[in-house]
């Protein structure tokens, strides 16, 4: 795990070993154990590094026999040795013993079509040389970052945007179009991010750019669904198979490893086969009250036999980090358990460098309960369209608090307008209520069901069930889940691993009929059907929690008065109606509804405001702790 940076100038200019280490020296965090740049005329390349597979020999960049294909990597190659072995037998030959390498001469051996033989997670640019092409790309489900920027002499790249703003490409503007979706889905939707100008190469993706300055980007990968009818247990079957071989493969390092342990099915899983191969750390946090994770973390650890660390997050604890978390987000991710994260992987890095996660379980198997909603409205699916229409006018006139209005509202509203992924925060009638310029001002711009759209019109021959895990597949997963899980644990210099996310076994969860994922009411069914006998059985049956940040609570009491505070401080009068954040803070406080999450929204694009758009140009401003309770 690293970090990576780089400048192409689109003429003979040569970039400076300075400014290729401002770039990798603001995101020193990601690789604390090294660095190394390689200029050329035209190019070059910066890089930090985590030391995790050959510890000594693995430095970067890294070129070929004969200097003509350089590479700066960020990620690991699971399946590296089977490729090695296989270009070994085709006459290339290795001075390492490094995944890096492998993939140098997968490309000198296929070309472009090199990245569809990785397992893994990476994002990655390759310099030829000879042919002065840089080809860049991101992994499969986009566990990796990968941002650029371009300009008519130069294109820029790094495994953080602080790398770009190092490089002075781009001046501190907010991409408006960016921040009105922010507000809908809590996260800035690939490929665009909060600032103008700068962008994301999407998950499944590869970047081409000629000495000229032409630009490609093509995907090379689909999470499409595709199911088939199997029995059962033949799946039951495949999936431990399956399962068991990626946790395998994502256990290979040179360093200490560990596991993230809450207390659901998916990390439970994980830690279940890691133990069964050698003796383990487990790590969690919880909050105080009711759903404190940390007590069922505990009895799961001591059933499996893991040495088990954990902590217990003060309200307190838990303000004071958010600022320093938003500095390593590098664009707003308004998800509370970000900050729970945050502190789990600082517990975590005392003791291993490696962690095993648990994330993507759900898209894969259907975890979500809002998978459930298309069964309980299949009664009303069967009703032809004028008469559906006719229902949600009728549904929209009843007073609020009718019982039967809100299953009339969404029964009657088509899928691709009433799922825009697991978050929806404001809805558009809320957004033109709080948001400078109001309707109007957002018509101007992409609306949330557009990006949406674009998802949704490659899977009209799937079940509803399918689509909707399509949508977080590409818009939830890699714009919420797999943002903060990079950003908190490289905060710490912390290497975290999805065994979930394995390309391997999606071939086989995409082939799961619906019916199976989601079956007696029970979200993730063949999955837990499958941890039978492998997990714990108090853990089987339980409800998903994530991470339960009281947040409801806290913004009622003191933290709520300097939440609101900062959010006035932030300086984003000219996109927020301040007046109308104060009403809703004050409605929140009393008790008039839950305003909780749209407060936190606004409070985190704020504290990124103060961060990224208030300092002088060029200079973001590291975090001071916050000053809530």
């Amino acid at each position: 795990m690293c970090g990576i940076a780089g400048l192409m100038y689109f003429s003979e200019r040569e970039p400076s070993i300075e400014q290729l280490k401002g770039m990798t020296d603001i995101i020193e965090h990601r690789g604390p154990d090294d660095s190394g740049f390689w200029t050329d005329p035209g190019i070059g390349l910066g890089f930090r590094r985590l030391s995790i597979i050959d510890l000594q020999e693995g430095h970067q960049p890294l070129a070929n026999e004969d200097d003509s294909v350089w590479i700066v990597f960020n990620g690991e190659i699971y399946n590296y040795k089977e490729l090695r072995q296989e270009l070994e037998g085709k006459g290339h030959q290795f001075r390492t013993q490094s995944d890096t390498e492998t993939i140098v001469h997968l490309y000198e051996e296929y070309g472009r079509e090199c990245v569809k033989k990785l397992r893994g997670m990476f994002g990655f640019v390759i310099w030829d040389r000879r042919k002065k092409l840089l080809f860049g790309a991101r992994d499969h489900f986009g566990i990796k970052p990968f941002y650029y920027s371009t300009s008519p002499e130069r294109f820029a790249f790094g495994s953080e945007i602080k790398s770009l703003l190092a490089a002075g490409d781009c001046g501190q503007a907010v991409e408006r179009e960016a921040f009105y979706n922010y507000l809908t889905f809590q996260y800035v939707p690939e490929p665009m991010t909060m600032f103008a100008g700068i962008r994301k190469l999407p998950p499944g993706h590869t970047i081409t750019v000629t000495p000229d300055g032409e630009m490609s980007i093509e995907r090379y990968w689909d999470p499409m669904f595709a199911p088939v009818s199997r029995s059962l247990d033949d799946y039951v079957e495949e999936i431990r198979e399956k399962l068991k071989d990626s946790v395998i493969h994502h256990m290979q390092s040179d360093v200490e490893r560990g596991c993230f342990l809450s207390s659901g099915i998916d990390s439970t899983t994980i830690a279940s086969y890691m133990r069964s191969i050698e003796p383990i750390r487990t790590f969690s946090v919880g909050f105080e009250g009711a759903n404190n994770e940390t007590v069922i973390a505990r009895e799961t650890a001591q059933a499996l036999g893991t040495e088990h660390y954990d902590k217990v997050i003060s309200e307190r604890d838990f303000f004071a980090s958010v600022p320093k978390a938003i500095w390593h987000q590098d664009e707003p991710v308004a998800d509370p358990s970000a900050i729970a994260l945050y502190h789990v992987a600082e517990l975590a890095r005392q003791h291993v460098t490696v962690v095993l996660s648990g994330e993507g379980a759900d898209e894969l198997f259907g975890g979500y309960r809002i998978y459930r909603e298309p069964l309980a409205l299949r009664p009303l699916s069967w009703l032809p369209l004028p008469v559906k229409r006719l229902l949600h006018r009728m549904a929209a006139w009843l007073p609020a608090g009718v019982p039967g209005k809100n299953y009339l509202l969404r029964g009657t509203t088509p899928l691709e307008e009433r799922f825009l992924g697991n978050a929806k925060i404001f809805t558009e009638d809320m957004k033109a209520e709080i948001v400078q310029g109001g309707r109007e001002l957002l018509r101007q711009h992409l609306q949330p069901v557009q990006i949406a759209e674009q998802f949704y019109s490659r899977t009209r021959h799937l079940d509803p069930v399918s689509r909707m895990q399509y949508i977080d597949m590409n818009l939830w997963l890699p714009g919420d889940i797999l943002m903060k899980a990079d950003k908190m644990t490289m905060a710490h210099s912390l290497e975290l691993r999805v065994p979930f996310l394995d390309k391997e076994l999606f071939e086989l969860a995409r082939q799961i009929p619906a019916d199976y994922r989601l079956m007696q009411g029970t979200t993730k069914y063949i999955f837990r059907k499958a941890m039978e006998g492998i997990i714990p059985e108090f853990i089987l049956q339980r409800p998903k929690l994530g991470f339960p940040v009281p947040m409801r609570d806290w913004l009622k009491g003191k933290s709520g008065e300097v939440v609101l505070e900062q959010i006035l401080s932030g300086g984003i009068g000219d996109f927020v109606n301040l007046d109308a954040v104060e009403q809703m803070a004050r409605k929140h406080r009393q008790g008039e509804g839950d305003y909780a999450r749209r407060l936190w929204v606004l409070y985190v694009f704020a504290l990124w405001h103060s961060t990224y758009m208030m300092g002088q140009s060029g200079q973001v401003i590291r975090p001071a702790s916050s000053g809530a309770v």
